[in-house]
């Protein structure tokens, strides 16, 4: 039994971007966009990007993959991917706006909380082919 930790796994990364002030719902279009993708072809989808909130998000990716070179040191980068990236709902900022007949309308600004998790890419397994007699096989009253 070697109770010795592996020296050559490869770990994966994080970085986190706390109170953007963007409403988490328009940065969820664009994290929705580079979810899975590999992080090279997710900068420049966010490069291009005329999004507000592209810019913050393409710096946290770089970010992510800054804290992936200093954990996995001599690693090839090229297979990274957005293994995980999530938003939450940071702190809302409550302010008044006036409105008609001396009320005041509540505006309330909202922010963000983003992570990135990037992990170098597994290897995919070729899918076993499915044929028609195995998906008929267990079903009764199938078509002949």
């Amino acid at each position: 039994m070697n109770l010795e930790p592996e020296t050559n796994k490869i770990m994966e990364a994080v970085a986190k971007l706390n109170n953007e002030p963007t409403s988490p719902r328009k940065m969820r279009l664009l994290v929705d966009l580079v979810r899975g993708m590999k992080v090279e072809h997710a900068l420049a989808v966010l490069e291009h990007n005329p999004k507000h909130s592209a810019v913050p998000l393409r710096k946290l990716i770089l970010s992510a993959i800054s804290n992936w070179k200093a954990k996995n040191e001599g690693a090839d980068e090229n297979a990274l991917i957005v293994k995980t990236i999530m938003v939450d709902n940071g702190r809302v900022i409550k302010r008044m706006r006036p409105a008609p007949q001396g009320r005041g309308y509540r505006v309330r600004k909202r922010s963000n909380h983003v992570t990135v998790i990037v992990d170098a890419a597994a290897e995919k397994a070729p899918k076993a082919v499915k044929t028609a007699k195995a998906d008929n096989a267990g079903k009764p009253n199938a078509a002949k």
